[in-house]
């Protein structure tokens, strides 16, 4: 009974990874959709305050589940323990990770930012190694040089394309500091995972990030809340796709996997972004793909597929 619970927690958790990277990939398109009306400091502070009233009743009826189950209290937190680390994860991970990648998306285009996400499971894997002490071993260093083998394949034909102007090159830099920051969320998260629920750690970290915010982004960008009646159709579809899929319901299915995986393993499955990323920016905001990026985004995808089935072969034998 508890290898076949071991073995559905591993499939569901791998599935978890592969749903939630297809809607982080709706976050550069969606971005360039809301950036004529609504700045980069609402577009990150919107999201994140819906996403916490969502949360809110989700983390009651878990707590209140787990009292009448007559389960201990997952939090164990000191106050002055949890308010460090949840200050370390809004400062150092998900500020730059979601208010740098917004700047940065908008001054370059959102296939060039779901392409150097392909950097993101190269600095996770490193943060891993630095705070968990995780270790790869060879078929996690088999998969991630076919998935740089396929990043090598994509990018060749993408980066021809580009003209790196000013603006671009300062665009993918913001991009790359997001991803760092992303990086550091993705592995020193795991502290808080040790006493919260992956549910109870997204409200503590949204609701942390909201009260940072909230004083900058009506300080500094009062004329988004000003013009919110003359939003367009398009405004609101990319600020819904935005709150529902990329930070509320991606961020929650990731929380559980991480719960069951490794960062590492969390890491490599990041790949999928640009090989979801890409395709949505060519149909949505005509961004062209290459038949370089479709037959590097397939090794990518198999190289994903490698790690996902090894390691589940691993954890049930």
């Amino acid at each position: 009974m508890t290898e076949t619970h071991s073995r559905n927690a591993s499939l569901a958790s791998w599935a978890s990874l592969f749903a939630c990277n297809l809607m982080w990939a709706l976050q550069f398109t969606c971005i360039k959709l809301v950036q004529d009306q609504v700045g980069p400091l609402a577009t990150v502070w919107i999201p994140t305050t819906l996403s916490a009233l969502m949360l809110w009743p989700i983390v009651r009826a878990e707590r209140n589940a787990h009292r009448k189950a007559g389960l201990p209290p997952a939090t164990s937190f000191m106050l002055s323990g949890m308010v460090r680390t949840y200050l370390l994860l809004v400062l150092l991970g998900v500020v730059p990770g979601q208010l740098l990648m917004t700047i940065g998306t908008r001054y370059s285009l959102a296939s060039n930012a779901a392409m150097i996400t392909l950097a993101l499971p190269v600095t996770t894997v490193l943060f891993a190694v630095l705070f968990l002490k995780e270790r790869m071993n060879a078929a996690r260093w088999a998969s991630f040089a076919m998935a740089l083998a396929g990043v090598v394949l994509a990018s060749a034909g993408t980066l021809r394309q580009v003209h790196f102007n000013q603006g671009q090159l300062f665009g993918n830099l913001l991009v790359f500091l997001a991803i760092l920051g992303s990086s550091f969320y993705n592995s020193y998260g795991k502290k808080a995972l040790a006493h919260h629920s992956p549910i109870e750690m997204l409200f503590w970290t949204y609701l942390f990030l909201t009260i940072c915010l909230t004083p900058f982004t009506l300080a500094m960008e009062p004329e988004t809340f000003a013009h919110i009646a003359h939003f367009t159709a398009q405004t609101w579809t990319g600020l819904a796709l935005l709150t529902f899929f990329h930070t509320f319901l991606a961020m929650v299915l990731f929380l559980k996997a991480l719960k069951h995986l490794d960062a590492i393993q969390t890491a490599l499955s990041n790949y999928l972004i640009p090989l979801f990323g890409i395709p949505i920016a060519a149909i949505f905001l005509g961004e062209r793909l290459t038949p370089a990026a479709i037959a590097g985004g397939a090794l990518i995808l198999v190289s994903t597929l490698l790690i996902a089935l090894i390691d589940r072969s691993r954890t049930t034998a």
